[in-house]
């Protein structure tokens, strides 16, 4: 059953670097399908026109000082959630491909008290998302090891489409990795023992500008995720360790 009048204080989250074609009409989409939703705009110090078309949609808007990446960029908003009192946090990148429209039945098991965090998945259920093979093998492989490594299954680790409740909320204000958060920031939470749970979703196709994953960047995240799991993985056995 999904929500009709969620009873929590929402915020979306939205990571931008150079987006300043998407953010108009994303802006539009959140504002129409997902109304009961703050939104907050952390641009990424773009060098596009993304910081003016803020201002143009009245949308709040942080800066960052300088390119922080998508890890500095959540943080960011995570601690923004934080300090204003938010109960639930909502990822939504800023290319326009995550569907406002499901962000209802993404907030509903963190309601519910089913999960901690939930994760919009593109790979639960049959449909038209197409990525590129280098991608795809980085999802596969880190979808298969982050499963292994918290015994749960996850299919869509990268996923950028997710909601956060208040305890993982303050748990990413301390605990956030500023590279390629992906897979890290689920082990992370899986040893704290913070639950987390999948839905799926289905993925719009970009209509403007290209991925930033051309091959070289997808072989960097392959290597720049394997290293950020080591340490994941080195510093819960380090705790671990003290506690014995």
């Amino acid at each position: 059953m999904v929500l009709t009048k969620p009873r929590l204080r929402i915020l979306t989250i939205v990571p931008a670097f150079n987006e300043e074609a998407t953010l108009p009409s994303l802006v539009a989409d959140l504002r129409e399908k997902a109304p009961f939703a703050d939104i907050i705009v952390i641009n990424d110090c773009s060098t596009d026109r993304t910081l003016e078309i803020c201002g143009q949609l009245h949308v709040p808007t942080i800066t960052t000082i300088y390119n922080l990446g998508i890890g500095g960029a959540m943080q960011t908003g995570y601690r923004y959630a934080h300090q204003k009192g938010y109960e639930i946090a909502v990822q939504v990148d800023g290319d326009g491909q995550h569907p406002p429209e499901q962000i209802m039945e993404l907030i509903t098991p963190l309601d519910k008290g089913e999960a901690d965090l939930v994760i919009g998945s593109r790979f639960i259920q049959q449909n038209s998302y197409k990525a590129t093979l280098p991608r795809l093998v980085g999802i596969s492989l880190f979808s298969f090891v982050t499963s292994c490594i918290t015994r749960q299954k996850i299919t869509d680790v990268t996923s950028g489409f997710r909601a956060a409740n208040r305890k993982t909320i303050d748990f990413f204000v301390r605990n956030y990795p500023d590279d390629f958060p992906d897979a890290e920031t689920l082990i992370l939470l899986a040893f704290s023992g913070l639950k987390i749970k999948e839905i799926p979703i289905i993925m719009r196709p970009r209509t403007t500008g290209i991925s930033s994953f051309n091959f070289t960047k997808s072989l960097l995240y392959i290597c720049k995720t394997s290293l950020s799991i080591m340490a994941a993985l080195l510093s819960y056995n380090g705790k671990e360790k003290k506690t014995k």
